[in-house]
C-alpha cells in the first residue's frame, strides 16, 4: 500500500486547507456562540466541489474517492469541526444514499443540485425513542394509490431547519423487521413536512441539528429509493462509508487540537524551560502523535477498501471507533497542557474539547461500534 498522497491529492488537501482558512476561519467563534449554520459558506464549497465529493462528474460532482474525501473532511475540521460535520453529513448520507440506491432518473434529478451546494442535504434515520435501536422507528409510510403518507418525527438530524431535501427511513412493515422499512426523498416545501426546534447543543454548535417533522406528509411513488422493505440495509451500508466520515473529522480534530498543544508547548515558558521539555508534557504528545497516526492509518485503509468496492463493514467501524475515542483523548490532553488558558474561549483548544465529544455519539457510539466488529468477528469464525 502507498502511505503517500499523490501531487493531485496534495492539491485537494491544499484547496480545503485554503478554503477554512479564508471562508471560515475568521468567523469559527461568532458562528459558534450565535449558532449560526453559515449556508453561504456552502455554496461556496459546492463551487470548489466540496458537496459532492464522491460523486461521478456526469451528476456534477468531482468523482473523488475516499482518501481525497478524508483529507477535505480532515483539512476543514482542523479549523471548524462544525462545518467539517456538515460537510461530511451532506456527503455520506443525503448524497451516497441517493448515489447508492438512486435509479438514473433520480439522481439526474437530485445530485447535480446536491453536489454544486445549491441544495443541501440531510438524512433522517434517528428518532426521540429509537437511537440505536433504529429498527424500532415510529415513523411510518402508509400506501395511498400512487403515494405515500408519512406521519412522525426524526430527532437530532443535521440540516433538518435549512436542508432543502431530506433522504428518509420510514416503516413500512412490522416494528422491528429490518425488511420493514423503506427510504424517501422529500424535498423542502412539500405539504405536511416541516423542522421543529434547533438543538442547544454543547459543541458543533455551527452544525445546524433539528427535527424532522411528518403530519399526513403525501409524496409520489416516484419518490421511494430502491425497493419496498430496503430502507434499513440501504441505511446500515450508507452508514459504513458515514463511519470513515466521522473517523476523518475526528482526525481534523484531533490533529487541530494536537497542533495547537505544540504550538503552545513550544512558546511557553515556566521554570527557565519550555514546556515541551518537560517531560510530563512531552510524554503527553508522543502518545497524542502516536494515536493520531494510528486513526490516520485505520481510515486510509478502510478507504482503500472502499474504494475496490470491498466489504468494509468491521474496518470502518474500527476506525471511527478509535479516531472518535482518540480525538476525544487529545483535545483534552490538550486543555491540560494549555493549563488555565486551554479552559478559555480565546484558545482554540477549548472548541475542540467541546465539538470531540459528539464524535463518539454520531452515526452509531463507541458501543454500537464493538457491536459491529463483535459480530463480524464472530461471523468470521
Amino acid at each position: 500500500m502507498n502511505f503517500s498522497y499523490s501531487e493531485e491529492q496534495k492539491m485537494i488537501a491544499q484547496a480545503a486547507k485554503d478554503f477554512a482558512n479564508q471562508y471560515i476561519r475568521p468567523y469559527v467563534m461568532e458562528w459558534d456562540e450565535a449558532q449560526t449554520f453559515p449556508v453561504e459558506v456552502f455554496a461556496k464549497a459546492g463551487e470548489l466541489g466540496f458537496m459532492g465529493v464522491l460523486v461521478p462528474e456526469t451528476y456534477g460532482g468531482s468523482g473523488l474517492g475516499y482518501h481525497e474525501y478524508i483529507a477535505i473532511i480532515e483539512e476543514i475540521s482542523k479549523v471548524d469541526p462544525s462545518i467539517g460535520l456538515s460537510i461530511a453529513a451532506h456527503n455520506s448520507l443525503c448524497v451516497n444514499h441517493i448515489l447508492s440506491f438512486g435509479n438514473e432518473k433520480q439522481k439526474q434529478k437530485w445530485l447535480p443540485k446536491l453536489a454544486s451546494g445549491e441544495w443541501i442535504g440531510a438524512w433522517g434515520l434517528t428518532e426521540h425513542n429509537t437511537g440505536s435501536d433504529a429498527g424500532g422507528m415510529n415513523t411510518t409510510a402508509v400506501k395511498d394509490g400512487d403515494y405515500w403518507i408519512l406521519n412522525g418525527a426524526k430527532n437530532f438530524i443535521t440540516h433538518a431547519i435549512s436542508g432543502d431535501i431530506a433522504v428518509v427511513v420510514a416503516r413500512t412493515g412490522k416494528k422491528g423487521d429490518k425488511h420493514g422499512m423503506t427510504a424517501f426523498v422529500i424535498e423542502k416545501g412539500t405539504e405536511g413536512f416541516s423542522s421543529g426546534k434547533k438543538e442547544n447543543k454543547l459543541g458543533m454548535r455551527a452544525s445546524e441539528t433539528a427535527e424532522l417533522i411528518f403530519q399526513d406528509c403525501k409524496i409520489h411513488d416516484s419518490n421511494r429509493l430502491g425497493e419496498l422493505g430496503e430502507g434499513f440495509i440501504q441505511a446500515m451500508k450508507i452508514l459504513d462509508g458515514g463511519r470513515i466520515s466521522i473517523g476523518a473529522l475526528s482526525l481534523g480534530i484531533a490533529k487541530g487540537a494536537y497542533n495547537a498543544s505544540v504550538k503552545y508547548a513550544n512558546e511557553r515558558i515556566q521554570f527557565g524551560k519550555k514546556l515541551i521539555e518537560f517531560q510530563a508534557i512531552g510524554f503527553k504528545i508522543a502518545d497524542m502523535a502516536t494515536e493520531i497516526e494510528a486513526s490516520e492509518l485505520l481510515l486510509h485503509k478502510a478507504a482503500y477498501l472502499i474504494n475496490k468496492k470491498e466489504r468494509v463493514t468491521q474496518l470502518s467501524a474500527m476506525a471511527k471507533m478509535y479516531a472518535s475515542e482518540v480525538c476525544v483523548k487529545v483535545s483534552t490532553e490538550a486543555v491540560q497542557i494549555h493549563g488555565g488558558y486551554g479552559y478559555t474561549k480565546d484558545f482554540p483548544v477549548e472548541k475542540f474539547f467541546r465539538d470531540s465529544k459528539l464524535c463518539t455519539i454520531g452515526e452509531g457510539t463507541t458501543e454500537i461500534q464493538k457491536l459491529v466488529i463483535c459480530r463480524n468477528i464472530e461471523k468470521q469464525k
